[in-house]
């Protein structure tokens, strides 16, 4: 059985921030959250050795998102410290999905340093996240993906956020050149459009395909599908799972896919990525059960063999995703 912790480290770059998400009843309550932190949450649940390079202030928020980080063994010895505040985003339950209202202005959250030497010891270096678009932390992340896109395996998810305090021209700019620069992108069918709406997702992801990348989108409910350099296309049904909250799926889904993909070296190496249809599929089902565990969290089907998490049905390369998730059926329902 393959371990990811053998396999080498992954840097995490990007914003922890709370979110205030409303009870049934309309109070809000806090959870440690954003995209990078939950990722960097999700690896390490997984058995991934990982480094975030965040922000961290000095209010109780803070010391949540670092308590709950180290809680599950990531280092946050490449996170800065500031006596700013920790933003925050309110969610909103609507028709459409969950929406968010930040509060970003001058907090510490995005007050984030460039790391341009020693990337070459993580084996992969993830971006994204409001972090991408949000001065001043928008340069240092430029800065650190073209220094990680020269020496490792850059993973970008742009996560595309808007907020009053940001020009979307701008952000949308950021975000497309971080795309161009990884080697893997996972972006949803609404960040896709999004960011080249003049194009069909399928057909960009194709076309960023062909330049080498592994493109990965995310559809939901209606699963995913994987666009591969060769010009193949593998397509996975989302895992069956009795919804209970949408909030942090698409992070969960990143953590699966990139402990999948660092945990089989034959995949993944410095600056590329080898892969077949067959470890394509594996990848994109491990991602698709994390994302089930976390939308089924507080109701059923949180038991990933009820998700088809059984390394005696699974197909081959899958029995690390399976062993991991099987440990306890906690381990990535909790991390959010």
């Amino acid at each position: 059985m393959s371990d990811a912790r053998a396999s080498g480290p992954v840097l995490v770059m990007g914003e922890a921030i709370t979110d205030l998400v409303p009870d049934r009843n309309g109070h809000l309550h806090p959870h440690p959250g954003g995209a990078p932190a939950n990722v960097a949450a999700g690896l390490a649940r997984l058995g991934v050795h990982t480094a975030f390079a965040g922000a961290l202030g000095n209010d109780e928020f803070s010391l949540a998102h670092e308590d709950r980080l180290a809680a599950v063994g990531v280092n946050l010895e490449l996170s800065r410290r500031s006596t700013r505040p920790t933003a925050l985003a309110v969610a909103s339950q609507t028709p459409n999905g969950t929406r968010y209202d930040f509060h970003l202005h001058d907090t510490a959250t995005f007050r984030l340093a460039p790391l341009v030497e020693g990337l070459e010891r993580f084996q992969a270096v993830y971006v994204g996240g409001l972090a991408a678009i949000v001065p001043p932390a928008a340069d240092a992340v430029a800065e650190t993906a073209c220094a990680a896109a020269d020496t490792t395996l850059l993973v970008v998810d742009p996560h595309v956020r808007e907020d009053r305090t940001v020009d979307p021209a701008t952000g949308r700019s950021r975000l497309r050149d971080l795309c161009m620069l990884a080697h893997v992108v996972k972006a949803s069918d609404e960040d896709v459009q999004k960011l080249w709406p003049e194009s069909m997702p399928d057909d960009r992801c194709r076309r960023l395909a062909d330049d080498g990348r592994l493109v990965v989108l995310t559809r939901g409910m209606h699963g995913s599908t994987a666009f591969l350099p060769s010009g193949v296309q593998i397509s996975v049904p989302a895992a069956p799972v009795t919804l209970v909250n949408t909030i942090g799926g698409g992070d969960a889904f990143m953590a699966g896919l990139l402990a999948g993909l660092v945990a089989r070296t034959a995949v993944a190496s410095r600056q590329s990525v080898d892969i077949t249809a067959a470890q394509a599929r594996s990848l994109l089902e491990g991602g698709a059960r994390a994302a089930a565990l976390v939308c089924a969290q507080m109701g059923p089907g949180t038991s990933p063999r009820a998700l088809g998490a059984n390394p005696s049905k699974n197909g081959p390369g899958d029995s690390w995703f399976a062993a991991r998730t099987t440990q306890g059926e906690d381990s990535l329902v909790e991390y959010l």
